[in-house]
């Protein structure tokens, strides 16, 4: 079978993704060839495919998967055909047979970990490593609300958070996935509705409320987090679930006990390659050491991934969904 790539000409729902086939490709200086043997699929990726987040036409997508070196181009030195690599943060075309990405952003896959797992966990374990680390700095003893905890982000969130001694209250869209968050470890899971969320997590957080909420939900769940924290709590808003965020007033988060938020943004966290080594560190011990164990709910061929985007946007999925080339 010819090698392909998933495109899209104009933006829209998952029916604007193509099939194109690519022919020899050719590493250019710095670069490398990489035939993927499992792509990761993230809620980015509709973002990008819908409008909502803004991308030059026509584009591949995705920005993660894992597979194998074919070629390296000139002055390529740290890596060489053969070597196993890991990627989350290369240019739009990770949904592809095989690839040209640029060398320096590539991540050196320890062999104990599969593709499926790496393509699963890479993006939202180095996510999942900002949001709890470099951004939230959560600690020992702190109260942390989670969002879509039995997800691809959360259901990592969740068991990190307890490894660092924090106490984790889980927020899920049904029954259901509020069990898999508490046998990942949540101290407490919920599926109320958002109107009642604030005051049940008041509750059972000493009558206070949380230091951090971590939110991948948006719009449906936003004033539910704010409401859900303590004095001078955290706000960390990272996603887009439910649609964006709309304005409100900055004096909210004052009545709300000077409140912080902060929108962040993965690659500002991992912008130098000593800082995307150490999260990569970082993830790949946690995986190794099994605090994190990589569920890979559902799987679809790479040229179904129109109907991946279908099941990601209707919440019909758990833990991470892997495209397989």
């Amino acid at each position: 079978m010819s090698d392909y790539r998933i495109v899209f000409r104009r933006t829209g729902g998952p029916e604007v993704l193509e099939r194109e086939e690519v022919g020899t490709l050719t590493p250019g200086p710095g670069e490398v060839v990489v035939r993927n043997q499992a792509v990761g699929l993230n809620f980015i990726d509709t973002y990008q495919r819908s409008g909502l987040y803004k991308v030059d036409l026509p584009s591949g997508l995705g920005s993660e998967a894992a597979g194998v070196i074919e070629a390296v181009g000139e002055g390529v030195t740290t890596l060489k055909p053969g070597d196993r690599v890991t990627y989350a943060t290369t240019p739009l075309g990770a949904y592809a047979t095989l690839r040209v990405a640029p060398a320096d952003v590539l991540l050196k896959l320890p062999d104990a970990i599969d593709f499926e797992t790496a393509a699963a966990v890479t993006l939202k374990g180095l996510t999942a490593d900002m949001l709890i680390g470099a951004c939230a700095k959560v600690e020992a003893g702190q109260w942390v609300l989670v969002h879509a905890a039995a997800g691809g982000v959360g259901s990592l969130l969740v068991p990190w958070v307890k490894a660092l001694g924090g106490h984790v209250i889980a927020h899920a869209g049904s029954p259901e996935k509020a069990a898999k968050a508490r046998a990942l470890g949540a101290d407490e899971a919920l599926s109320c509705p958002f109107e009642e969320l604030a005051e049940r997590v008041k509750t059972i957080a000493e009558g206070k409320g949380v230091h951090t909420v971590l939110d991948g939900v948006g719009k449906a769940s936003f004033d539910a987090s704010l409401a859900s924290l303590r004095p001078r709590g955290l706000l960390v808003t990272y996603g887009n679930a439910s649609g964006a965020v709309p304005p409100f007033e900055p004096l909210a988060l004052s009545r709300g006990g000077s409140l912080f938020l902060t929108r962040p943004t993965l690659f500002h966290y991992i912008a130098t390659p000593g800082e995307r080594d150490a999260a990569a560190k970082r993830l790949f011990d946690r995986v190794l050491d099994g605090t994190l164990k990589v569920e890979i709910g559902q799987t679809f061929p790479l040229d179904r991934a129109a109907d991946a985007h279908c099941a990601i946007e209707a919440r019909e999925t758990t833990g991470s969904t892997v495209l397989l080339p």
